[in-house]
Order: structure tokens, then C-alpha cells, then sequence
């Protein structure tokens, strides 16, 4: 089976700007990927099938995003061939990284390459569109401001930062989140030119911290060494910071009742030139 990385993502800002007639949300967002992530492993097969070889717990095989990135390339494109699947998680489901997105992102990429179905990026981009939301952010393969429910993306270039990410031993319901009527869907859209801190904000972290209090445990510790923010619809919090050697001091003293890890940020995903 050959091995393809499914890097996490983090909001850097999250602003909720109205509400369509469908019920999505219409949102301001800096999309930035982090050298932490899954593990997707494939071996392309002749008999057509398509198998999962490594169940995931709590996400049936119907409700696993890099199956149905498979059976959705293979019925559009009409490929022949199958795919032995297994994915190493390492991102925590409802954490606000992006780790489902990036696995079908990352088997609509590598499955385009194995499978020689030939699709463009901007094809790919429109069938993980169909996925969900964040999906076409990691086939673009760029750091990108994102609007619309999150699929109008323009590249966004940033400085390089490391972070300290910390994960509460919580899941986050995005549903739950985004349906809740105390919801700020009110933000004024801004123009960005440049990311700076005055635009490091969530629209969705008060009601989250109300919601899940260990979310607020996590990012009032982290806010102790700096500026921090949640990532998406939670349950993950991060901290830039400059250097590695100071992301790891400060990581460094976290307190043994919480997990994280320190990452750098990425300007481009690591399969952008196999997504060409």
C-alpha cells in the first residue's frame, strides 16, 4: 500500500456573516495547514471493489468521508479499478481540523493519480464540494481565505508561525453548534489584505465554550502564553507563535490533564504537485 499524508487544517479566523435560504451558513475564513495530520494508505486493485481494511471507531463505513470520496471518483469518472483503503487517524473527530475533510481529500488526489482518471484540480474541487464544506480547500492545496459555506477560495499567503494546538477530551457537534439559536451570524464581512491578529477572531467560540466547558478550561490555560483561538466549530485550540524553539517551551508546560502537540504551519499541502 503506498502511504499519502491528510494534514490538518486550522481556522485562523472564523466569521460567521449571514445564513442562505438552504439553512448554510455563509462564512469569512483563513484556512492553514499544519505539518500534523492522518495517514491515508491505498493500494490501487483490479476487481473494482472498494474495502476499508481497518474499521474507524465511532464512523461506520457509510459515514466514512474516504470511502465515499471513492465510490464518488470511481462513479464519475467510471473507473475500472478499486482501492484497499486504510486510514491512520491521528486527528480527533469534532475537533475543528478538518481530519475527515482531509482524508477524502487526500483519497480523491492520490485515487485521481492511482487510478490515472485524469481529472484537473478544479474537477476534484467540485466533487469534494459534494462531500462538504472543507473538502475543496485541501485539493486547492494552498493556505486561502475562504468565503461562501467555506468553497470560494482565494490563496492567501501567511508568515511562517508554529503553533501549540491542545485537544480537550471532548467532541464538538458542528450540527449542534451551527444550529443553535444564541449562534453570532451577524459579522460584517471585512477586507483582508493582510492576516494580522485583529482579524484572529471565532464567531462560534463564546457559544462553544458555553456549550463544552472544557473547551474554555483548555483555551484560558493557553491564553496564559499568548493569543489563542479555536479552530472551526471547536474542540481543538491553538496559539501561533514564532519559533519552534518557543511553541515548544510553552508546550512544554502544559498541564498533565491536557493533550496537544506542537506543529508548523504549512503554505502548501504536501500532494499539490500530484493534484496538478
Amino acid at each position: 500500500m503506498e502511504s499519502f499524508p491528510a494534514p490538518a487544517k486550522l481556522n485562523l479566523m472564523l466569521r460567521v456573516v449571514g445564513r442562505r435560504a438552504d439553512g448554510y451558513h455563509l462564512l469569512q475564513t483563513v484556512f492553514r495547514f499544519i505539518d500534523f495530520g492522518d495517514e491515508v494508505r491505498i493500494a490501487a486493485t483490479q476487481d473494482g471493489a472498494i474495502r476499508r481494511v481497518r474499521d474507524l471507531p465511532g464512523i461506520a463505513a457509510d459515514d466514512d468521508l474516504s470511502l465515499r470520496a471513492a465510490h464518488l471518483l470511481k462513479e464519475e469518472t467510471g473507473a475500472a479499478s478499486g482501492a484497499d483503503i486504510e486510514v491512520i487517524k491521528r486527528l480527533p473527530p469534532g475537533g475543528g481540523l478538518g481530519g475527515g475533510s482531509s482524508d477524502a481529500a487526500t483519497v480523491l488526489i492520490a485515487l485521481n493519480h492511482l487510478w490515472k482518471t485524469g481529472l484537473t484540480r478544479s474537477e476534484l474541487r467540485a466533487l469534494g464540494l459534494r462531500l462538504g464544506a472543507d473538502v475543496p480547500v485541501f485539493v486547492m492545496g494552498e493556505s486561502a481565505l475562504g468565503e461562501g459555506v467555506g468553497e470560494v477560495l482565494t490563496p492567501f499567503p501567511l508568515p511562517p508561525a508554529w503553533y501549540v494546538v491542545l485537544v480537550p477530551a471532548v467532541g464538538v457537534a458542528t450540527s449542534r453548534v451551527f444550529g443553535h439559536p444564541e449562534l453570532k451570524r451577524d459579522s460584517k464581512p471585512i477586507k483582508i489584505q493582510g492576516f494580522s491578529s485583529l482579524d484572529a477572531v471565532n464567531d462560534l467560540q463564546a457559544l462553544v465554550c458555553r456549550l463544552y466547558p472544557e473547551v474554555a478550561r483548555n483555551l484560558d490555560w493557553l491564553k496564559q502564553h499568548g493569543p489563542a483561538l479555536m479552530t472551526g466549530s471547536g474542540a481543538c485550540v491553538f496559539s501561533p507563535f514564532d519559533t519552534e524553539r518557543r511553541a515548544r517551551a510553552v508546550f512544554s508546560q502544559v498541564p498533565a490533564t491536557m493533550k496537544g502537540f506542537v506543529a508548523r504551519g504549512l503554505d502548501r499541502h504536501p500532494l499539490l504537485d500530484l493534484a496538478a
